[in-house]
């Protein structure tokens, strides 16, 4: 397990863009799965975005066309390009890391509000 540092979250208006980042503070771990989960008020965390081996990439269906992942393992850092935001994306963001034990973030807030 490693210690993540998301940055990027904010406030934003409906149709803007933002875009997450995240990196470990360690190295050594290999080659992990990367993505992103987020969590609505009163529901459990899901799955946004995950890439793996940096080209495999899985999108939930709400945000697919939207939000694109990327990786660099060279670096221990995952990106969350977010664009078109809707009202709906308003969540928290949580990075993960496929290390074992898995690692996550603590978090990013995102609203969307106009």
């Amino acid at each position: 397990q490693v210690q993540l540092v998301e940055s990027g979250g904010g406030f934003v208006q409906p149709g803007e863009s933002l875009r997450l980042s995240c990196a470990a503070s360690a190295s050594g771990f290999g080659r992990v799965s990367m993505g992103w989960y987020r969590q609505f008020p009163g529901t459990e965390r899901e799955l946004v975005a995950m890439i793996t081996d940096e080209t495999i990439t899985t999108y939930a269906d709400s945000v697919k066309g939207r939000f694109t992942i990327s990786g660099d393992s060279a670096k221990n850092t995952v990106y969350l390009q977010m664009n078109s935001l809707k009202p709906d994306d308003t969540a928290v963001y949580y990075c993960y890391f496929g290390t074992i034990p898995p690692s996550w973030g603590l978090g990013t807030q995102v609203i969307v509000s106009g």
